[in-house]
């Protein structure tokens, strides 16, 4: 009774019968309570090291600002530089014979001709069912159309454009994509009112790297332009934190094994007495190829601006500005043909 009248007592009711000390909680409900799981840090992209490989570290917790873009650039201006109007390229010279509503098409140089993507890749969507000609779903492969058939990607309907061809002289701290998720400046800021056909950058370079970058809608010249069996020359003038040793460069010269495979440098030129500013030509479309060149040695590139791509140069183009190419150049991009397996001179 004495046993049962202390329970009583550790645990007193009121005339409703609920506990009195419900806000007291016992060490057996305590044992039950599931103990708290310590929370996953997490991490963030920080940028890249000397050695080009990418840093992470704890993700700050303050929300990004989205500041309004407002546009530094324009093209070029009247004065010195007149602004030109858009090009009409006639390029029949190259093509087998003049376009009809009444000719037939392939499918896929449609849709690579609207802009979309090359040859090859138009061949996915099709094969992937992502096509639709006149309200049909399209997977064959070589199926031909006809200029004035509805063919629709993405719930919209695509039409061969006339050919645009835009050269950027790209400034610093603009992203080389058409669309980024954090609003962030993008390449296409600066060709936005270009023309009312709908662009995309042939290749791309970072962020913070500057110069010449090609603007198109024609997917086969740009398929052509970023394949590697094509080797399109560029050269970059490339600054660094430190002199570079004569050994360095000979080194470079006979080619550099990186994590990727070698890469084969085609000339390498020291342009300055201190030694830290120097020219370099490549073929390699690698990612930050020319950066992880340098790292492999030990230098960090301080400034790089890309001068010379597919034998267009950016003169008479003022950082951030654009032109449109003349026809002859344009010519001239589409004869470029496949490298032969020949031994480079070295």
């Amino acid at each position: 009774m004495k046993k049962f009248n202390n329970r009583s007592e550790r645990s007193p009711k009121n005339s409703k019968g609920e506990s009195t000390n419900s806000g007291k909680r016992s060490s057996y409900d305590k044992k039950k309570e599931p103990s708290s799981k310590i929370p996953e840090e997490k991490t963030e992209y920080k940028g890249r090291g000397r050695n080009q490989k990418p840093i992470f570290g704890k993700a700050e917790d303050k929300e990004r600002k989205k500041k309004p873009f407002k546009k530094p650039f324009s093209p070029l201006k009247s004065g010195k530089n007149k602004s030109e109007a858009q090009p009409q390229y006639n390029l029949k010279s190259i093509q087998k014979s003049g376009h009809k509503e009444s000719d037939e098409i392939r499918l896929n140089k449609f849709i690579a001709n609207a802009g979309i993507c090359s040859r090859r890749d138009a061949d996915k969507l099709i094969e992937n069912g992502e096509i639709s000609v006149n309200g049909k779903v399209v997977n064959e492969m070589g199926y031909k159309v006809l200029r004035k058939d509805r063919v629709v990607y993405k719930g919209k309907s695509i039409r061969p454009e006339k050919p645009v061809y835009i050269l950027l002289n790209k400034p610093k701290d603009f992203i080389t994509t058409t669309d980024d998720p954090f609003e962030r400046k993008t390449v296409m800021h600066l060709v936005e009112n270009a023309c009312e056909e709908r662009l995309f950058p042939v290749g791309r370079l970072d962020r913070n790297t500057t110069g010449l970058l090609l603007f198109t809608n024609d997917g086969e010249l740009s398929a052509k332009l970023t394949h590697p069996s094509y080797e399109i020359k560029k050269i970059y003038q490339v600054t660094l934190d430190k002199p570079i040793a004569k050994n360095d460069v000979e080194a470079i010269l006979e080619g550099v094994t990186l994590e990727d495979g070698l890469t084969e440098v085609d000339d390498l030129q020291v342009l300055s007495k201190d030694r830290t500013i120097m020219g370099i030509e490549i073929h390699s479309g690698k990612n930050r190829i020319v950066r992880r060149i340098f790292a492999h040695f030990g230098y960090e590139v301080i400034a790089l601006d890309r001068v010379t791509f597919a034998g267009l140069s950016k003169k008479d183009i003022p950082r951030g500005n654009y032109r449109f190419l003349e026809e002859k150049e344009v010519i001239n991009l589409k004869f470029l043909n496949k490298r032969k397996n020949k031994k480079r001179p070295k």
